[in-house]
Formats: structure tokens, C-alpha cells, sequence
């Protein structure tokens, strides 16, 4: 697994030993990448300079990658310790440790500062736990009428948002579904 553009293009990043860990794959990043730049509610100004916030973390490819291509700010939550260590490490090892923060649980974030222009949600496959950390960001003020929520879901999962949220589009690859949505209310 490595990062596909920008500042750390081509850095192979670690990843954790067994099964509890399911790293995006370089082909559905860079198709998510794409999206994001060339859409038009997108372009380079959404990435650029922005603060985001990769809420299942795992590797912290996809909050690195955003990183890499001019993001501000990271924010970065993963539960399993033996996972955080590889984030932290993959942090340090991309020289982006000193405009990352790590949480340990998404249940336990603090009040946002400032809203994030994209969050990341990409949780275990089929434990619904989208809905629920919509609720914590929202709640803790992470989100703002110009968030871009990216979901990854299992290719055979639904998933439906409430109408404060707006669905931009969709991929679907052979195990894995995009969605892309914007708060709107």
C-alpha cells in the first residue's frame, strides 16, 4: 500500500499484521481522489488547505493521502492500539505527525474547534456504525453545511442517511461501495 500523489507520492505505507485491518485499496483511493478533484461540487480547493478527519482511521492511508495533496490538518480516530501504533508510525514516517492529531475513540472526540471540509468513514463492514458516528461528529460540531461525508461500505451493504445529508454519487467496486455525501441542513 502507498500514497498515490502529491508531497509523499509512491511512500509505501506500513500496515498491521492480521485480519482486523482493512486498508482501503490504492486502486479505490485513487478513484475516490479523482472524484474529489474533478466533480463539480469539488476541485482542488476542497483537498487544499483543508481540515479532515479520518474517523476509522486503520493505516491512515486515506487521511494521509489527503495530507499528501495539501490538506491542512488530519484528524485521525482508531480504536485498536496495535493499529494506532502503524498510523502513528506512518505518520512519522510521511514527516506529518506535527499536523496530525490521534484520538482513540470516536464515542470520546472533543468539541471541535473547526468544522472539517472532509471526513472519512470507513468502519468495519456491516456493524452500522456510520449512522452512529454522524451523530458524535454532528453533536461535537465537526460537520458544517459544507462537509463531504465519504462513506466505504461493503458492496452488498445499504446504506441510507437521513435527509440532512445529500448524495453526491456512488462507486462500486468488486467488495467495496463509495458514497459520497453533503450535509445540507
Amino acid at each position: 500500500m502507498r500514497i498515490i500523489a502529491g508531497h509523499y507520492k509512491g511512500t509505501q505505507l506500513h500496515t498491521p499484521t492480521g485480519l482486523e485491518t482493512r486498508p482501503t485499496a490504492d486502486r479505490v483511493r485513487q478513484t475516490l481522489f479523482d472524484i474529489l478533484l474533478h466533480a463539480k461540487w469539488g476541485g482542488y480547493q476542497l483537498i487544499q488547505d483543508s481540515i479532515i478527519f479520518d474517523v476509522f482511521a486503520g493505516t491512515g492511508a486515506l487521511g494521509i493521502e489527503a495530507l499528501s495533496r495539501g490538506a491542512q490538518k488530519a484528524y485521525f480516530c482508531e480504536k485498536n492500539k496495535s493499529t494506532r501504533q502503524v498510523l502513528e508510525k506512518n505518520l512519522h514516517h510521511c514527516h506529518s505527525i506535527s499536523n496530525s492529531v490521534i484520538y482513540e475513540n470516536y464515542l470520546a472526540i472533543p468539541m471541535a474547534k473547526f468544522p472539517c471540509q472532509l471526513i472519512f468513514l470507513d468502519p468495519p463492514y456491516r456493524q452500522n456504525l456510520i449512522l452512529q458516528s454522524l451523530s458524535v461528529l454532528e453533536n461535537k460540531h465537526w460537520l458544517s453545511l459544507q462537509s463531504i461525508i465519504i462513506t466505504e461500505i461493503a458492496h452488498d451493504e445499504n446504506l441510507v442517511l437521513k435527509d440532512t445529508y445529500a448524495l453526491l454519487t456512488e462507486r462500486r467496486f468488486k467488495n467495496t461501495c463509495l458514497k459520497i455525501w453533503r450535509k445540507n441542513k
